[in-house]
């Protein structure tokens, strides 16, 4: 048996379980906190997949409303059922995902050999996105009410250290082509997870580097079943129905 044997759909399943037990704690048992650190592995897993779901997706513009559009969705419900502008991981990966196709077009300018006025516009477009992304992360209320993304500003950049040797197009032989492998996504995708862990207040944070363990044997492969659509609905599902049931008891 190969080594690299699990398949992206077994990834985010498991992501997806772990994701579940740590909101199980979050909802029903706060001071259980093996819950909670488990639930940490799931941030790293899902993360990876973002960025690979960037590396083959064709049509980006969809790609990036589809989050950005379920996430709203969740934050409207969040903001009328608590009040609250806490925004959530489908925000946090909004933003991850604009990141990584902004580098993207960078490196498509660089390496087809744009004008060099598009070819700054680009730079200046991936900087930009990069800027913002902090900024947002700089601001701690709105209005009076608390506000925070998700992870914080190195959440958001997570699947963009996964991205950032993708030259998945741009040749197929010399330097780009060498370096992109899948082991030297990995380790840049390990570094940037060892920088948010540095970085994040929780010492929960550091049980996410257990997640690099099923990630190294990520064999690229998607799966044979199409579970896009599932993980969109089911994200938002699987919260409603814990809200629900921590008003009734």
């Amino acid at each position: 048996m190969k080594v690299q044997f699990l398949n992206g759909n077994g990834i985010k399943l498991l992501a997806a379980v772990l994701m579940v037990a740590d909101h199980i704690g979050m909802f029903f048992f706060p001071q259980t906190m093996w819950l909670r650190a488990i639930g940490r592995i799931s941030l790293p897993l899902f993360a990876y997949m973002l960025a690979e779901g960037c590396r083959y997706t064709k049509n980006k513009l969809n790609h990036v409303l589809l989050l950005a559009l379920v996430a709203l969705a969740c934050q409207i419900v969040y903001f009328f059922a608590a009040g609250s502008l806490q925004m959530c991981i489908l925000v946090t990966f909004t933003l991850s995902t604009l990141i990584t196709y902004a580098l993207q077009y960078f490196k498509r300018c660089l390496f087809i050999g744009e004008r060099p006025l598009t070819t700054v516009l680009a730079a200046g477009g991936f900087i930009g996105m990069v800027f913002l992304t902090f900024v947002l992360n700089s601001i701690n209320s709105i209005n009076g009410v608390y506000f925070a993304i998700e992870y914080g500003f190195w959440g958001c950049m997570l699947p963009v250290f996964a991205s950032v040797f993708d030259f998945r197009g741009l040749g197929e032989s010399g330097l780009a082509a060498r370096l992109d492998n899948g082991w030297v996504r990995f380790f840049s995708f390990a570094v940037g997870l060892v920088i948010l862990c540095a970085f994040h207040v929780s010492h929960l944070e550091w049980f996410s580097l257990i997640g690099l363990v099923p990630l190294a044997l990520y064999n690229g492969q998607r799966g044979k079943l199409k579970l896009k659509y599932f993980f969109y609905i089911f994200y938002p599902a699987h919260l409603a129905l814990f809200y629900l049931i921590a008003a009734l008891i």
